[in-house]
């Protein structure tokens, strides 16, 4: 073989590999978002019970736009965790805790949050509240591994770093979501974020699954 003609080669065999490695996962997608959307629907009759028997007859399912690959903007389906006020409860305790709004705003989280209702509490820390997702990863908007999708506003925390978070389809699950999620700070979550779309593979998208596996079970960082 010409010298040339090596060059060539070893030039496009990553990308080869790439096209192999995203058309696996997508099959691997539309498999794992069948048998979950099947789960969902038994799941979704037990949380619709459960909230009528506190009271609460309005709608179990929560949407909210995040972004997908390339910045498009996509509604990502959850269980509804919050009161349906929640928004205005949110308001209402930043205004009275100014102190840790600047906290709220850098890590998107409040410990103690008054909007989580006690059946919200336990789709959380069972992670049952991501269920629907399996809606958008066999619509394609999601993929079953990959950085966690984000609020339009929160992107710019990326920096110049935006343009590779946004390069691949958002995960159910993914190597920040599956090494301690609240646990860690925002920063270390954009570097964990990053490192996947540096790294992705077969074995990595491996180990995620068995370590989101057991993170679940040990309800690591969930809240």
């Amino acid at each position: 073989m010409e010298s040339d003609e090596l060059v060539m080669v070893m030039k496009k065999s990553p990308l080869k590999k790439r096209y192999f490695y995203f058309g696996c996962k997508r099959v691997f997608d539309i498999l794992c978002s069948v048998v979950g959307i099947i789960f969902l629907i038994p799941i979704c009759l037990c949380v619709k019970i459960a909230y009528m028997c506190t009271g609460d007859f309005h709608g179990i399912f929560y949407k909210q736009i995040r972004l997908g690959k390339n910045g498009k903007k996509i509604w990502i389906y959850k269980l509804r965790t919050m009161v349906p006020n929640a928004e205005e409860i949110l308001q209402n305790w930043l205004n009275h805790n100014p102190e840790k709004r600047e906290e709220y705003l850098k890590d998107r989280k409040i410990d103690n949050d008054p909007r989580i209702t006690k059946i919200g509490n336990f789709l959380r820390k069972t992670s049952l509240d991501e269920f629907p997702q399996f809606i958008n990863i066999f619509k394609g908007d999601m993929s079953l591994i990959g950085p966690r999708p984000v609020v339009p506003d929160e992107v710019k925390m990326y920096k110049k770093n935006r343009k590779k978070f946004l390069s691949m389809r958002p995960g159910l699950t993914g190597y920040w979501a599956s090494n301690g999620r609240s646990n860690i700070s925002y920063d270390e979550r954009i570097k964990m974020e990053l490192y996947y779309i540096d790294h992705c593979g077969f074995l990595l998208d491996l180990q995620i699954i068995f370590d989101t596996f057991f993170a679940v079970i040990k309800k690591d960082g969930a809240k």
